[in-house]
């Protein structure tokens, strides 16, 4: 717990060790300390206990919810719906054939104000080249068939639909944090750059009266080639595990610096891809209120929809942002992410 404690987040080798559901970080103590109890060990009790203490914000329990108290839907509190589709439409997971109308009807029904959603690209995984394996989709049409009235902001792969006014919108650009061997966009990516340099959208809506920066991020995947000793082609593990470790890192720094200068109100929202586990959470500004006390589980799991056994997908605000309702909803087999529900304020 203590290597853990100084190495997650800092150190991408560690990465394999981060991808452990968190609820291992109390278990493995927990069942210790039974064990040590049960054969008198009182120096391993005192042991396990303190890997308790150290691990247990890691192990995703939501204890606070025992106690959180939700205020009241405030008059013009809106609804946001933040979700991860899993490559648009695509029709990745059992059970289907699962129609266009049927994502669309799915989506619709949700009825939000605001939707702050993810991977609205397709997947091509014949392609050799990792990078160009992500391809750019249009079906503007569609979207304003199923969404009259909404405005449609789109950057790279994240795109906001808002029926409230838009005042402004713009992508954070994730590269000047990264390594200068990694800024470069890949060949792979050259007609749609956004894909490698952005993984937030932000977009200022007005609510209430009141200008709010909605953050639609979409982390990219945590370290993991190690732990599956798989490489590439082209690429070691090591090498992958790198950049995935590095192109995290530089989004959530290109998200704090945006943050920190923003005087608005804040709604931090997306598939991170990072579990309560793992400390890149802690490079998100202090200004941010980690909304999960609304939920009402205890432990909270938001991927693999089925088996869900980590917290990929999060909700952050500033403190004048009111969170009356937040729901992890089933995506009624659309994708592998729960759909984030919420019913917020901002007066």
């Amino acid at each position: 717990m203590v290597a853990h404690r100084v190495l997650s987040g800092r150190a991408y080798w560690w990465g394999p060790v981060d991808l452990a559901p968190p609820f291992v970080f109390a278990a493995v103590p927990i069942l210790l300390i039974v064990l040590a109890a049960l054969t008198r060990r009182r120096l391993l009790i005192a042991y396990a206990v303190c890997g308790l203490i150290l691990g247990f914000d890691y192990s995703g329990i939501n204890a606070a919810t025992l106690w959180h108290a939700r205020p009241p839907v405030a008059p013009g509190a809106i609804t946001l719906v933040t979700w991860n589709t899993e490559y648009w439409d695509q029709d990745l997971e059992p059970g289907g054939p699962h129609p266009t109308e049927d994502f669309y009807k799915f989506l619709s029904s949700l009825d939000a104000d605001v939707y702050l959603l993810q991977e609205y690209a397709h997947v091509d995984l014949t392609r050799a080249d990792t990078f160009s394996q992500a391809l750019a989709i249009d079906q503007a049409d569609l979207l304003r068939q199923w969404f009259p009235g909404y405005e449609i902001v789109l950057a790279g792969r994240d795109l906001t639909l808002s029926r409230l006014p838009v005042v402004g919108h713009h992508w954070l650009d994730s590269t000047p944090w990264m390594p200068a061997d990694l800024r470069p966009v890949p060949p792979g990516l050259a007609d749609r750059p956004l894909f490698y340099q952005s993984q937030t959208l932000r977009t200022d809506i007005m609510v209430g009266g009141q200008v709010v920066s909605f953050y639609n991020s979409h982390i990219y995947q945590p370290p993991q080639r190690i732990f599956r000793l798989r490489s590439d082609p082209d690429k070691s593990m090591f090498a992958i595990d790198r950049f995935n470790f590095e192109i995290r890192r530089a989004s959530y720094r290109a998200l704090a610096a945006d943050i920190t200068g923003n005087p608005n109100r804040v709604v931090l929202g997306g598939d991170f891809n990072t579990s309560p586990a793992m400390n890149l959470l802690q490079l998100l500004p202090d200004r941010l209120v980690d909304q999960s006390p609304a939920l009402a589980s205890l432990y909270p799991a938001t991927w693999p929809v089925g088996s869900a056994k980590w917290r990929l997908d999060w909700l952050f605000t500033t403190p004048d942002v009111d969170v009356s309702a937040y729901d992890l909803l089933d995506p009624k087999g659309f994708s592998d992410h729960k759909a984030q529900r919420v019913v917020l304020s901002a007066g």
